[in-house]
């Protein structure tokens, strides 16, 4: 039985206060306090989940909005006006309803407040609903116009996108076999691998998951890891493999041939993919625990490589539809660039002459994308750039309007509904 509202607001204010202190991704806390909290139902756990989302996604404008009312004077206070604001604005809830579940002071004055403002009234970063200092950094790169509309795709829930797995199964057969268990999801415009739902639901419980026939992976994802353009038999050497879902997208491609060295500097990323790969059926992957870019153990693999992709750890502004806490995190960009920068030299290093080098972010900004690769490539000139377009033509992906002038591979939410990424191909040269 659903708990009474007073119960549901207390429960998502207190959600929110835990995210706010940004100890731990958003996902981790919701997660965390939902185990904590089993006597929660389900829809107790989808109102906490769905009010604490649209505080983050529209925490600028909220503030806005309650801020000439009342001032919080503590993070709870805070929360307790996010989730006010936002049951007003976007939750179809009235004054009299928060009034019942124990909100009083304030209520009626907020909602005066909302119904007279328009948003248009607010600064640019306050209608996109981004931190002024990433607002100035779109808007340089895009201008103001196109930035409002890629900050409106980044305040909309993500779609759930998944990765076919190529050695059980095609597209069609899991598409149809997803159908007769209740899932309705059709082709991804781009990936060839690719399934999208347009809600969210447990694909986690289907029998076509526990039979390893696909895994979840944003279409742009699969994309990058196209990029790769991984033949049977190669080594290919991830990089920054994480929990390893361009791992195991690269091994499904090479047909269970080769080898994919999956390097990350931590063990736990790393030991999540072992029962990713028993499930998919994949056995031409070896794990690597690595110190940092510079480990030792890296000696042995120089110029072995027939690609390397580096995806790099990055800013995550690109993934807002999902994590749409980073915004508000503290984000130290000059250290980034500088670790971007030397992971992309070492990576450089094990690809063999005629190899491929794949230099990815889930980033939007330039700093961490062709700031880096402008960069390497003057300091390395054995290394020339590979546009992006053919790569992808020859596997059959065409997109329009994802390409730079330089060749690389960049995709925008309110363009091609996936995720924010950037990529830029690069060729060793064999003389």
């Amino acid at each position: 039985m659903p708990a009474p509202v007073h119960a549901r607001l207390r429960q998502a204010t207190a959600l929110l206060v835990q995210i706010l202190e940004f100890t731990f991704p958003a996902d981790a806390v919701i997660d965390q306090y939902f185990r904590a909290h089993r006597n929660m139902g389900s829809k107790d756990r989808a109102f906490a989940a769905e009010t604490v989302y649209g505080c983050l996604r529209h925490k600028r404008e909220l503030e806005a909005l309650y801020e000439p009312v009342y001032k919080p004077s503590s993070d709870e206070e805070t929360s307790h006006w996010l989730v006010a604001a936002w049951l007003l604005k976007y939750g179809g809830w009235s004054a009299r309803a928060l009034g019942q579940a124990g909100f009083n002071a304030g209520a009626v004055e907020l909602v005066e407040r909302i119904r007279a403002r328009d948003l248009f009234e607010f600064p640019l970063a306050v209608r996109a609903n981004l931190p002024d200092w990433l607002a100035e950094s779109l808007v340089r790169q895009f201008g103001e116009e196109e930035t409002l509309k890629l900050a409106e795709a980044l305040n909309q829930p993500a779609a759930v996108d998944i990765r076919v797995n190529s050695l059980k199964t095609n597209r069609e057969i899991l598409q149809a076999q997803l159908k007769e268990e209740g899932y309705e999801l059709v082709p991804t415009p781009y990936s060839p691998y690719g399934l999208r739902r347009g809600k969210r639901g447990p694909l986690f419980t289907s029998q076509a998951f526990r039979s390893g026939l696909f895994e979840l992976q944003d279409e742009g994802s699969q994309l990058i890891g196209l990029l790769a353009d991984a033949k049977p038999k190669d080594k290919i050497v991830d990089f920054c493999a994480g929990a390893g879902g361009k791992t195991l997208q690269m091994a499904a491609v090479m047909g269970n041939t080769g080898v994919v060295y999956a390097f990350d500097v931590s063990r736990k990323r790393l030991d999540r993919i072992k029962p990713r790969l028993v499930r998919a059926g994949v056995d031409t992957v070896q794990r690597r625990v690595i110190r940092d870019e510079h480990d030792p153990v890296l000696k042995q693999f120089v110029g072995i490589a027939d690609a390397v992709i580096v995806d790099a750890p990055c800013s995550g502004t690109g993934t807002l539809r999902r994590n749409p806490d980073i915004k508000w995190r503290e984000i130290n960009l000059a250290e980034l660039t500088v670790l971007q920068s030397r992971i992309l030299a070492a990576a450089s290093r094990l690809v063999k002459p005629g190899g491929r080098l794949v230099y990815a972010t889930c980033s939007l900004l330039d700093e961490e994308n062709t700031g880096i690769t402008s960069a390497f490539l003057a300091a390395q000139p054995d290394f020339l750039t590979v546009p992006a377009g053919g790569v992808l033509e020859r596997q059959g992906v065409h997109i329009l309007g994802a390409y730079a002038e330089s060749g690389a591979l960049k995709l925008l939410p309110h363009r091609h509904g996936t995720d924010g990424f950037y990529a830029l191909v690069m060729e060793r040269l064999t003389g």
